[in-house]
């Protein structure tokens, strides 16, 4: 992915010699030195970070039976395309709907049973506790009764001994009042004779029974349901890995997918990237994808995740980093290719921009750069911005078309030495 980078700058180095007047400067202050001018130039200019990998599914899923069985039909193989819903394989689920019936007729059974049982013990609670509670009842309204003549005659006393009389009766009635009311409440909330103690526990038994018919009959559902598998997405069969009369274990014993389905759209990058390189990846930012097998066919993507667990390979600590393609319809993309990737982690547009060497430091460490005014070369402060390695953006301090000096030994004037 850096080749086209480096033909851009021997070609941006060829125009800069022979159209922006590179003249050398002479060995004027340093011998050994060379000075060549070069102009403050305006363009786009893009940091990447690179990284490679291979080409993975972001969207799949691995399907399997819900419950052991004779394999009775597959629908699909190697290479269909599915949509989400399809039917892709089933069990032989003859067994399966027989204990789906059973467990119908289970449940059915159950609820009769629960209902007998209610309606025995409402009969069981009328049948010996009614008489109680009316005659619970009568005592209370006669207690409440003689509690308010006492309190009546407690008002019309008037003489001493005729209030000690009615004080002591209406305590005396007011004491058989509560004892009634506890006697209802309790013939109300504790009625229980042996009989309704029997009734309760069947209807107890009942409802026991019942909850368990009703999960017998959702577990039938649920294997019966399982012994068909369903596309959970649209998608590619990429593997049927069982034929037509294959036996299959229970998942609970041994999982073994049955149809392997990928979203082909859905493509991604695994790229490792070097730990010097991992700060200045960041989530959603774009990414360029060369796919080897696909050289004249560059793909964008974007940042999906980084892994914060790195990986060391023979030394090199490298971050795994996810990175969603956006695939064309007439791709001919497939997983496991082999690809590199730069993601771009700055990005400028019509921006000045001049050499790397051309950017000093002034002794308290402030960029500066050399530029020729009027034949003489002088010193001046710059506001740098990104740098690709190459070229530098200048936010301020230059003006486009300036010259700036750039300074070379004279082994590096023989080759490219601008950048």
């Amino acid at each position: 992915m850096k080749g086209w980078r480096i033909v851009a700058v021997i070609i941006l180095c060829s125009v800069l010699t022979g159209c922006l007047a590179c003249s050398s400067l002479g060995n004027n202050n340093q011998e050994g030195t060379d000075y060549q001018l070069v102009n403050v130039t305006r363009g786009d200019l893009t940091v990447t970070v690179g990284g490679s990998g291979n080409i993975g599914v972001a969207n799949e899923a691995r399907l399997t039976f819900g419950s052991g069985g004779k394999v009775d039909k597959i629908y699909v193989k190697e290479g269909d395309e599915v949509t989400k819903g399809d039917v892709l394989a089933r069990l032989d689920t003859t067994a399966l709907e027989l204990a789906l019936t059973q467990a119908r007729v289970a449940v059915t059974t159950a609820n009769v049973t629960l209902e007998t049982a209610r309606y025995n013990l409402n009969q069981a609670l009328e049948l010996y506790t009614w008489p109680e509670i009316k005659t619970a009842l009568a005592d209370v309204e006669d207690a409440e009764a003689y509690v308010d003549y006492a309190a009546w005659n407690l008002d019309q006393a008037t003489t001493a001994e005729e209030e000690n009389q009615w004080t002591a009766t209406l305590a005396y009635a007011q004491i058989r009042l509560a004892t009634a009311k506890a006697k209802l409440d309790a013939i109300t909330r504790s009625y229980d004779t042996d009989e309704v103690v029997i009734k309760k526990q069947e209807l107890e038994l009942a409802q026991q029974s019942l909850e368990q018919a009703q999960q017998s009959l959702d577990y039938s559902q649920k294997q019966l349901d399982e012994a068909t598998i369903t596309a959970p997405i649209d998608g590619l069969v990429a593997g049927v890995y069982v034929k037509e009369g294959d036996i299959t274990p229970s998942p609970t014993m041994t999982a073994k997918t049955i149809v392997y389905l990928i979203d082909p759209i859905s493509m991604e990058l695994k790229a490792e990237v070097d730990e010097i390189d991992i700060p200045l990846v960041e989530l959603e930012q774009r990414a360029v994808i060369e796919v080897d097998a696909l050289s004249s066919f560059p793909l964008e993507g974007k940042v999906a995740s980084v892994c914060p667990v790195p990986t060391s390979q023979t030394g090199i600590v490298v971050y795994d980093v996810t990175i969603d393609i956006d695939v064309p319809t007439d791709s001919d993309l497939m997983v496991g290719m082999s690809a590199t990737v730069d993601i771009i982690t700055a990005e400028q547009k019509d921006v000045l921009l001049v050499p790397n060497r051309a950017i000093k430091q002034d002794s308290q460490g402030n960029p500066i750069a050399e530029v020729m005014a009027n034949g003489e070369i002088q010193q001046r402060s710059v506001v740098t911005g990104i740098s690709d390695g190459f070229q530098t953006e200048i936010v301020d301090g230059l003006q486009e078309g300036e010259s700036v000096v750039v300074r070379q030994t004279k082994s590096q004037s023989s080759g490219l030495g601008l950048f």
